[in-house]
């Protein structure tokens, strides 16, 4: 049964460590097609302190799964370093450092919800954690169902059990809450969140942009097997989409609002109201108060979508924000 990573702790040290993860200038390459070389990962640099909750985000094909992966030890990286909690991914994983819960796979569809716990709980030695790791899960109530008739966010979070198991002081997550409803993502968020606050680091991938404003510490954006963007939600929201100022004001006066105002780098017409995209808000509020007869003027950061979009667009101009 293989549904997490993660080992035996005999004899590990499980103290907090200041950094948890320390990659440096990650590569991974594979054959594809007609033998050509495809770059998955291209020289991504990430370090991620202990009790970081890091969301990991990127569009299919950016390289965040391929990166997991080599973070947990499952695929090795064509050149670069890569240390968890100052040893190896390998190392770490044999000392029960570490846990994954990823997004498929991994589950006996015969045993029921307890019996999959208690089997891994005395692989562990920690059989006095079942109550307490199923309560945490939320599985509880469904534990003498069987594995195959639970739903796929009831079987995430049955995984999230069993990765809680071993005590590990970084878990990895894969799209943790898919399946799951509004009510069941945040209360595994709030079990995660109090974990965390214990010093646990955890570093998950997700979809849901929502989840990633509201629930990491930091985002991590990745794109062309790159790094686009590392920051708090509001830093890369200011630094990649700057503000949008919004007003009324006739045709003319927008075309010499963008005569005038270089800062700005997207003018959008709508509902009668012209909006003004820039990394520079106060310049073009100013703009269109004294040199204008704008009215109803607002000020409005871009949403986390809008930053997303704009960050993981191919370029090769773009630079990593810090």
């Amino acid at each position: 049964m293989h549904m997490n990573i993660t080992a035996d702790k005999t004899g590990a040290a499980h103290s907090a460590t200041a950094t948890a993860i320390d990659v440096r200038d990650l590569r991974k390459t594979f054959r594809g097609p007609h033998g050509a070389t495809v770059t998955a990962v291209d020289g991504i640099d990430l370090t991620i302190g202990a009790g970081e909750v890091v969301a990991f985000l990127g569009p299919n094909g950016a390289g965040k799964t391929t990166t997991i992966d080599m973070i947990l030890g499952l695929t090795t990286p064509a050149s670069g370093t890569i240390r968890v909690f100052d040893r190896t991914p390998e190392q770490a994983a044999r000392e029960g450092r570490v846990a994954a819960v990823m997004q498929s796979g991994g589950l006996l569809p015969d045993f029921t919800v307890e019996e999959t716990v208690r089997i891994i709980a005395a692989t562990f030695g920690a059989t006095d954690e079942i109550q307490d790791v199923m309560g945490r899960a939320d599985i509880a109530g469904i534990a003498g169902r069987k594995v195959s008739k639970c739903s796929g966010g009831e079987q995430q979070r049955l995984k999230f059990a069993l990765a809680l198991l071993p005590d590990p002081d970084l878990i990895v997550l894969d799209e943790p809450t898919a399946g799951m409803d509004v009510e069941s993502r945040r209360a595994f968020w709030s079990t995660m969140r109090a974990d965390a606050g214990q010093g646990r680091t955890v570093l998950f991938a997700t979809h849901y942009l929502e989840e990633a404003d509201d629930f990491a510490d930091r985002i991590v954006m990745v794109a062309g097997g790159r790094v686009v963007a590392d920051g708090t939600t509001a830093e890369i929201r200011a630094q990649a989409s700057g503000r949008v100022v919004s007003a009324v004001l006739t045709a003319e006066e927008i075309e010499r609002v963008r005569t005038a105002v270089p800062e700005i780098t997207d003018i959008d017409i709508r509902g009668g109201r012209a909006f003004f995209a820039s990394g520079d808000s106060d310049t073009v509020a100013r703009y269109l108060f004294t040199a204008t007869d704008a009215h109803d003027v607002e000020i409005a950061a871009q949403n986390l979508e809008d930053a997303f979009v704009a960050l993981t667009h191919p370029s090769e101009d773009k630079e990593i924000l810090r």
